[in-house]
């Protein structure tokens, strides 16, 4: 039984029907040096449990599974943090009279 897994790159992966999704990540863990428990598997906005096997999560064959990080904390990046900020970033530009034609 093949499946892919994406954690910045796709991989494939030999696995059971009897896989947990706890050994899944620990594939994930030898192949991208995340720890398991820094890792999401998503399946249709529900993140996967642990001790289910991959056939109880309804995971069929060839399915891509997506491994996101959950890694508590972390940067702002200075877009989001500057958001709501433009205001003072924009130079000020004095109004220019209307000329009359005609």
């Amino acid at each position: 039984r093949q499946l892919f897994v994406s954690a910045q790159e796709l991989h494939t992966l030999k696995v059971t029907s009897q896989e947990t999704v706890i050994q899944i990540k620990a594939h994930v863990a030898s192949l991208k040096g995340m720890a398991p428990e820094d890792q999401i598997i998503p399946l249709p906005g529900m993140p996967l449990e642990d001790k289910a096997t991959i056939s109880q999560c309804g995971v069929e064959v060839l399915t891509t599974l997506e491994v996101a990080s959950c890694g508590l904390g972390g940067e702002v990046h200075s877009s989001l943090a500057d958001a709501g900020k433009i205001r003072g970033l924009t130079p000020k530009v004095a109004k220019q009279e209307k000329m009359k034609t005609g």
